[in-house]
This record gives structure tokens, C-alpha cells and sequence, in this order.
């Protein structure tokens, strides 16, 4: 076992980069894939915030502005026990490739992050990162697109279609596509996702119908009050998301639990609530979310 330390790793990660391009694909061609069908519970972390521009965990503003710092929680996360996979935009992905940290793991690569945080084009989210066939050529699990519908902002038609086309374009590869829906509302120039039971329950039910099969589609949705009419409103599985580093760990872990009972809830994909967590014990917040399923 390599005793090297994580500022080490991080120092030829940055020489690799520099002096050999290549070793993205070549990291990408050997590395070991999940094996089979997940059939468990699954425990994803998310990390494709940075790409939006959206640095902030809890009061700390720049905190995922740190990227060795990111890394590092990433790769505390991944090598804890039931924690099957990470999803990322390509930078993040392929520094994870290089650290060695995906072996086994299930990957999905975030495909829109051009919708700015705080933006005025927001809402026009176009695909800047992963497309489905470089995903594809990654071998990669899936890919993974936010969708906010904005009813009184007509970019959201741009969005919506793209959406569309990528989840007809994963699956036409036999890849999931994870769509994270939300009903959104713009004042005073900030977008805010709806986050009350009838918005969540209309955004799934658009989000449901996008693409030409909903065969390999999976859902990724917050939880909130009702969640038994909330997910009664698709078949689809389902992941549930972390959104904000929580006041109270324990109320959102309780709130996953419940929800976890639910029947198209697969399990968890949560960033920033696990590895940016209230008292900074990464591995202890990630068992614990491991623990409810």
C-alpha cells in the first residue's frame, strides 16, 4: 500500500496534467468498471458544483474554490465503506481518474453547467461539459443534467429540449441519464428553486417525459413535505439529493430515511452536505448517511 501523502498525489496530479495529456485516457481506458447491475441502495456523492460557479458550503463561500481541498474530501467519501460512486463534470472526473479513486466505483458525468449561479442566462442551463457520447467514450455509468423550469423566463424551452435530446442520446448507448428536476422562480434577479410538494410533483412529471424513452432514466429530487405524493407522481427510480449543508444533520438525515422507504427511492447522491459537513468529519458524515440504508 502506497504511503504517500495527499499532498503528494496532488503534486503529481498537477506534473501529470502538465507533461502527459494522455494519461486522462489512458486512466479512463484501464480502470476497473462496476461490475453488474445495482440492485442495493446506492450512496452517490456529488461534486459538479464548482463548474456553475457555485462555491459555497455552508457559511463558508469559496469553500469548494479550494480544489486539492475538494479532492481530498472526494476521496475520503469514495474509499468509505457502501459508497458506490461520484458524480462530476470532466475536470473533477478525470483528477479522480488520475488519483486512482474510481476503481470500481460508478461514475456519471454532469453534461449542463452553463447555467451560471447568479447569472442573468441561468435559466438558458446549455450543455457545456459532458455530452453522451464523450461519456460513452469514457466509460462512464450515465449522465446527469439539471432541468429548472422558470414558466415565465422562455429560455427555459432551450433547456427542456436539451434535456430531452441528451436522455435520448444516453440511452441510445445504454447509458442511465439522471435528471434533476425543479419548478424555479426568478426575484430580483436571483433564481430560487420551488421547493413546496405541487412544484416538485409538477417538475417530476415534466422531467418524466423527456426524450424519445424513459427506459434509462432515473430522477434525482429533494426532499420535502409529502414525499409520498411527491414520488407518487412517476415510476421512475429515484435518487434523493442533499442540497445545502443542513443546520440540523440529524433532521436531514431523518428526512432521507423516511423518504428511503419510499418504493422508487434507489438511495442518495449528496454533495455538499457530506463532504463540506458541520464539524468537518467527512468519513463520519458519509457513514452516517451509509447507516439509513
Amino acid at each position: 500500500m502506497s504511503t504517500s501523502t495527499f499532498a503528494e498525489r496532488l503534486a503529481a496530479l498537477v506534473e501529470t496534467r502538465a507533461v502527459r495529456p494522455e494519461a486522462v485516457a489512458e486512466a479512463a481506458a484501464r480502470r476497473t468498471r462496476f461490475e453488474g447491475v445495482p440492485r442495493n441502495r446506492l450512496m452517490i456523492v456529488a461534486a459538479d458544483h464548482p463548474a456553475r460557479g457555485a462555491l459555497r458550503a455552508g457559511t463558508a463561500p469559496l469553500a469548494m474554490g479550494d480544489r486539492g481541498d475538494l479532492l481530498e474530501r472526494i476521496c475520503v467519501a469514495l474509499a468509505r465503506p457502501g459508497v458506490q460512486g461520484v458524480l462530476g463534470t470532466p475536470d473533477i472526473i478525470e483528477d479522480l481518474l488520475l488519483l486512482g479513486a474510481l476503481e470500481g466505483k460508478l461514475v456519471f458525468g454532469s453534461m449542463n453547467r452553463g447555467g451560471l449561479a447568479g447569472a442573468s442566462f441561468e435559466i438558458d442551463d446549455r450543455f457545456t461539459a459532458y455530452t453522451a457520447p464523450a461519456i460513452a467514450a469514457a466509460g462512464l455509468d450515465g449522465g446527469k443534467m439539471l432541468l429548472r423550469v422558470e414558466p415565465d423566463d422562455p429560455e427555459t424551452a432551450r433547456t427542456l429540449e436539451s434535456c430531452a435530446h441528451a436522455v435520448t442520446g444516453l440511452a441510445e448507448r445504454g447509458l442511465t441519464a439522471m435528471v434533476e428536476p425543479f419548478m424555479s422562480t426568478r426575484s430580483g434577479g436571483k433564481v430560487t428553486n420551488v421547493l413546496t410538494p405541487e412544484a416538485v410533483i409538477r417538475a417530476v412529471s415534466i422531467a418524466s417525459g423527456l426524450g424519445s424513452t424513459s427506459a434509462r432514466t432515473w430522477l434525482k429530487v429533494p426532499v420535502v413535505d409529502r414525499m409520498e405524493e411527491v414520488m407518487a407522481a412517476s415510476t421512475l427510480p429515484a435518487l434523493l439529493l442533499g442540497g445545502e449543508v443542513p443546520d440540523d444533520p440529524d433532521a436531514a438525515l431523518a428526512g432521507w430515511q423516511k423518504a428511503l422507504a419510499l418504493p422508487t427511492v434507489r438511495g442518495l447522491v449528496i454533495g455538499r452536505s457530506l463532504l463540506y459537513p458541520r464539524g468537518g468529519d467527512v468519513a463520519a458524515a458519509v457513514d452516517a448517511a451509509v447507516g439509513l440504508l
